[in-house]
């Protein structure tokens, strides 16, 4: 066996998200700042592992007060819990090069198995000879299982922060060591 490790190409990769404001309205937001690998077990990704940390003061919404107010107490409180934490425990081969990468989701030290929908999309040699593996995954969180409940209500009803978070990465990743297994 030969397992081969991926590190997150940061300035070639996205980890976003979307939250519905006031009900109609839908909020684009992103981290800048992160990193992550990617071990695979030869070219079988369903024997494989991701870890990915996220800074969350790097919080981008396009709205310095919006993001200010993520970064604070009342959502992700930064200075108590700087780090998102993604680790697979498991990932399963869905075919045709998709796959469901099971793992635990930190986000406020609160642990909560998620599921990421992934697609590989290709693996190719950059101009530099150097072996890089693109993917893009998707899931869903309700923030209050993170321990974020802010919101407040609306006088023409509902929430003014959704609960329901879609998260979506679309990753490039850069071959940087092989390993043989004893």
């Amino acid at each position: 066996m030969s397992f081969k490790t991926w590190t997150l190409d940061t300035t070639h990769s996205t980890v976003g998200f979307m939250v519905r404001h006031m009900v109609v309205a839908k909020v684009h937001g992103r981290f800048t700042r992160f990193e992550g690998k990617v071990v695979v077990n030869g070219d079988d990704l369903a024997q494989g592992s991701a870890e990915v940390k996220i800074d969350v003061s790097s919080i981008d919404t396009g709205v310095e007060q919006r993001d200010n107010h993520l970064r604070s107490p009342d959502f992700f409180d930064v200075a108590a819990f700087p780090k998102l934490i993604f680790r697979s425990t498991r990932v399963q081969d869905a075919g045709k090069g998709r796959y469901r990468v099971v793992g635990d989701l930190t986000i406020r030290d609160v642990t909560r198995e998620v599921v990421l929908e992934t697609e590989l999309l290709g693996k190719v040699k950059d101009p530099w000879g150097n072996e890089r593996l693109a993917f893009q995954a998707s899931t869903s969180i309700d923030r209050k299982d993170f321990g974020l409940s802010w919101n407040q209500a609306l006088e023409a009803g509902g929430l003014l922060v959704g609960e329901r978070v879609d998260i979506t990465l679309d990753v490039q990743a850069v071959a940087v060591a092989e390993e043989k297994a004893a």
